[in-house]
């Protein structure tokens, strides 16, 4: 059978198909619930959420103009759930302890840091800083795809990558049991030499990309 393109997949879909839009959960089900739960922090919420934005997706399907891949679309959707689903709780649980989260295949998480670390890495992060370095560096997309699903420009999309990728380096350094005994030569570097220290071990421990200059 010729392959469907995700814009065909949701033509179809809308056309009548029985079948088109599960094909579509099907391969973009993964990264959808990477958003969600590195977003939310709580794997359980996050199947929730991406249970209701597809649903929502389902039935919005009709307003798809194109502007945007189908994928980010898919994306948006999501974002905009999982943030009010984040609004609208008096409180979200934790990640259980005793429940290990699945591995995500879409998860470039440095092996030397542990993923429970991550995640309380990023919940101490700002909801915007949050989804910038999830969708970039986390779910892989560009800053002009993440950007179109954050609706706002690429530049601050790559400014909030930087700033959490700082944070997120001083953080998991903090986190990190080993650390205290062996203190990274940076925590007694001057302002000077900022950029060698806390941004490169930033983008190494999200995966992700180094900041340019462009972002400062």
């Amino acid at each position: 059978m010729t392959h469907r393109s995700d814009a065909e997949l949701l033509a179809d879909h809308v056309a009548g198909s029985s079948t088109a839009f599960t094909e579509l959960v099907r391969r973009h089900q993964d990264r959808l619930w990477a958003v969600a739960v590195r977003t939310l922090g709580d794997p359980h919420t996050a199947a929730d959420v991406v249970q209701d934005a597809l649903i929502k997706a389902f039935r919005r399907a009709d307003t798809y103009r194109g502007e945007a891949a189908v994928g980010t679309w898919l994306h948006r959707i999501v974002v905009t759930t999982a943030l009010d689903a984040r609004r609208s709780a008096t409180r979200l649980p934790s990640p259980s302890s005793d429940q290990p989260e699945a591995a995500d295949p879409h998860d470039p998480i440095d092996a030397a840091v542990s993923r429970s670390d991550v995640h309380a890495a990023l919940r101490a992060l700002g909801d915007d800083q949050r989804e910038a370095v999830v969708l970039v560096d986390m779910v892989g997309m560009s800053v002009v795809e993440a950007a179109q699903v954050l609706g706002v420009a690429p530049g601050t999309v790559k400014s909030r990558c930087f700033r959490a990728r700082q944070r997120l380096a001083d953080l998991l350094q903090v986190l990190d049991p080993g650390e205290a005994a062996t203190p990274r030569s940076r925590t007694t570097a001057g302002p000077g030499n900022r950029r060698g220290g806390s941004d490169v071990q930033g983008s190494q421990a999200t995966g992700g990309l180094s900041p340019s200059k462009e972002e400062q």
